[in-house]
């Protein structure tokens, strides 16, 4: 299936409202601005620039994966820079305590000489979170992330505390050093919409890392959006048209994830032990909304659900030991699962 056409795409803005047309026509200006500042501090990482954007406006949260010094937390500091967003950085440890990230009650003496509990906020209050090392914490600490992330919301000593809107977790993660770190748990895995895999840069690339950050020169970034622009984005980009057979693909490629919807002798049946649940299918739609829209399109084409597939399922997917044995990756066969849908 080849993508709506521009006549297509015309009759599907014709039902929607005004105001959504409009902020879905003015997505890939705002993207161009984003990845156009960004890339004044960043060299290369253009891939995952687009995918944090599109997150962005999906209300998504990441999970960045990388080795040390692939700038992943320097580009979510830039990002903070170009959005009007209160920004917070958390960096992960071992001792970190629940109360470290959400916040707790104290006890301060009131004008009239009594004494109440006051809650004092943690650096979980804010629009976009940096969760640093994520996985070197403690799973009584990770799991004070999951309301946050799915409900937007904290609940201390018995009172729930509402998080402003937009909110966003984008969290990084080592992936090679395994000691003194808490894998997290697939509950909390499954609250992140992207799984990014950061490589190394290429040679032309980190030529010009070399020249650029050996210097004393400091780059300035400009604030190109705000977040009840986000915000209204996040409205638009959920207006996409996704049509019935899309959505039909995007159920055929989660439900083929699952072990006991393929053969045993096919590549999906041997490598895969656990499959991805119903949120894949969500975050896949969502993901297609965002890629049309970017593509200037109203309707999500198929094209659109299997260029999401690896960053959407690859954190979702559990390869058992055989795929290990044989060197298969997730990725590979998440590619195999989609080329063997029909």
């Amino acid at each position: 299936m080849t993508p709506q056409s521009p006549a297509s795409s015309g009759n599907t803005a014709s039902v929607l409202e005004q105001d959504t047309v409009a902020h879905l026509r003015s997505l890939p200006a705002i993207y161009e601005k984003v990845k156009s500042q960004l890339e004044r501090r960043i060299i290369g990482q253009e891939d995952i620039i687009r995918d944090l954007f599109i997150a962005l406006v999906c209300r998504g949260h990441c999970l960045m994966v990388g080795v040390p010094g692939l700038a992943k937390t320097l580009l979510v500091r830039s990002l903070a820079e170009i959005m009007d967003l209160d920004f917070q950085r958390i960096q992960f440890t071992p001792d970190l305590m629940p109360s470290d990230i959400t916040g707790s009650e104290m006890i301060e003496n009131t004008p009239d000489g009594q004494r109440e509990f006051r809650f004092i906020k943690g650096p979980l209050f804010t629009q976009l979170l940096l969760a640093d090392e994520i996985n070197r914490t403690p799973p009584k600490t990770q799991a004070a992330l999951l309301e946050a992330m799915q409900e937007q919301q904290v609940t201390v000593a018995g009172h729930t505390y509402a998080l402003e809107k937009p909110f966003f977790v984008l969290a990084t993660q080592n992936p090679i050093e395994q000691e003194g770190t808490y894998p997290l748990p697939e509950a909390q895995l499954d609250r992140f919409m992207f799984c990014l895999k950061l490589d190394y840069p290429s040679r032309s690339e980190e030529v010009d890392i070399l020249l650029n950050t050996t210097t004393d020169e400091d780059v300035s970034l400009d604030e190109v959006i705000t977040g009840s622009e986000i915000l209204a984005l996040q409205h638009a980009v959920r207006q996409v048209v996704v049509p019935q057979s899309v959505a039909e693909f995007a159920v055929d490629i989660v439900q083929g994830t699952r072990p006991q919807a393929a053969s045993p002798e096919s590549s999906l049946g041997k490598y895969i032990r656990w499959g991805a649940g119903p949120r894949a299918c969500q975050y896949l739609a969502l993901a297609g909304k965002a890629i049309a829209a970017l593509d200037g399109r109203f309707n999500v084409a198929r094209e659109d659900i299997a260029q999401a597939v690896p960053i959407v399922l690859r954190h979702r997917v559990l390869a058992n030991y055989r795929a290990e044995a044989d060197r298969v990756s997730i990725d590979t066969i998440l590619a195999d699962l989609v080329t063997s849908i029909k």
